[in-house]
């Protein structure tokens, strides 16, 4: 089954130009437009048949019985444009609405692109341009770049600890901005919680909206994200790394703008070039599973969120992929709890999976990925 995935995976490149390991485009962005593959959502998702869409009903339904044993809340599957399956559990419907966790962070990542698409800031900019108290500090150097790699070199002890001090911090942004720095960035890479929500400052002063007005009007309601809003702490400030409210629908429209290179319809919601800078290739040269905020299949050494990987950790690691039997241009925004927005390009399908808070729920990845490495029968 997953030669014939491949199969269809090496068809698309010769129109998409996506292979693993190889540089295309002159951009260096590692990705091709497929833009016109299918439609775009209106008010509602455009329904489709499983089986006409080349999936085995009977292989797909298992997969969603397994989710359902995980406590999921919802799964839904897009192919070619069109919704071809979804379940709902636990007294959940099409328009519930729940935390997303760390997927929020692939959001966040976005609104940094889009801001970058609009000239208000790049992202090669040291982020101490937007915050005058890193200005001859030892984060003077950390580029917004940086933050979005998870390579900035912020004081991080552990997961446990980071999460938990910004999380009480009644000003989540201002103990970010507040932290030391440990070591220099491009150092070490670690899944810092506490640095990326220092992005709330960096776009604030880039664009002049706080990043949950941003997001609103350049993302949410452009894709008619309209189940879906960013949330603020006590001191009003957006939560940068967590804290999304949405749907498993609108979740699988943001996963569909990137299967479409950021084209929604007419328009351009984030540039071609930030997907697949963002997606198409790891943002830095210690981890190959990261991108900007967002996970990847790529072949190399694989961080986790729990362990820093050094550049000594990186040059030792074995080669392998997040998930070894999927395709290796597939990514995902990911969240505690199993939350999942799985993109393939190669197969053209986003799958999302949804689910309450848990710190023992399995990681979703591995059966989302076997919706396209196994329910996937026909191309």
């Amino acid at each position: 089954m997953l030669v014939s995935v491949r199969r269809r995976v090496f068809a698309v490149a010769a129109a998409a130009v996506m292979m693993a390991g190889v540089a295309v485009a002159s951009n260096d962005s590692a990705f091709a437009g497929r833009v016109d593959d299918g439609p775009y959502p209106g008010a509602e998702w455009e329904r489709g048949d499983p089986a006409a869409a080349g999936f085995d009903p009977a292989k797909l339904a298992q997969i969603a019985e397994e989710l359902k044993a995980d406590k999921s809340n919802c799964l839904a599957v897009v192919r070619h444009g069109r919704l071809v399956a979804d379940w709902y559990w636990n007294d959940t419907g099409p328009e519930s609405t729940q935390e997303v966790f760390s997927a929020t962070k692939s959001v966040s990542s976005t609104l940094v692109g889009i801001a970058q698409a609009e000239q208000k800031l790049s992202i090669d900019d040291a982020a101490s341009k937007y915050l005058p108290s890193w200005v001859g500090t030892p984060s003077a150097d950390v580029t917004v770049k940086d933050l979005l790699s998870n390579d900035s070199g912020r004081h991080w002890k552990d997961l446990v600890t980071d999460t938990g001090q910004v999380f009480a911090a009644p000003d989540r942004t201002a103990f970010a901005v507040s932290q030391p720095q440990d070591v220099p960035p491009g150092e070490v890479w670690a899944y810092n919680n506490t640095a990326i929500q220092t992005l709330d400052d960096v776009l604030q002063t880039a664009t002049g909206d706080a990043p949950a007005d941003y997001a609103e009007k350049k993302l949410f309601e452009p894709l008619g994200m309209q189940h879906t809003d960013l949330t603020r702490d006590r001191a009003v400030n957006t939560n940068m790394f967590f804290g999304m409210q949405s749907t498993c629908q609108d979740m699988a429209r943001f996963g569909y703008l990137f299967l479409r290179n950021g084209h929604w319809n007419d328009t351009q919601v984030v540039s071609e070039q930030w997907v697949g800078d963002a997606t198409g290739k790891p943002s830095q040269d210690l981890t190959t599973a990261y991108g900007y905020l967002w996970w990847l299949n790529r072949l190399g050494p694989v961080a986790s969120v729990g362990s820093p990987m050094t550049r000594e950790d990186s040059a030792n690691a074995p080669h392998t992929q997040l998930i070894p039997s999927a395709p290796q241009d597939m990514y995902w925004a990911q969240g505690l709890g199993g939350q999942t927005v799985q993109v393939d390009p190669g197969s053209d399908t986003v799958v999302v999976r949804l689910g309450p808070p848990s710190l023992t729920s399995p990681p979703s990845t591995s059966k989302t990925a076997r919706i396209v490495t196994e329910a996937l029968v026909h191309p």
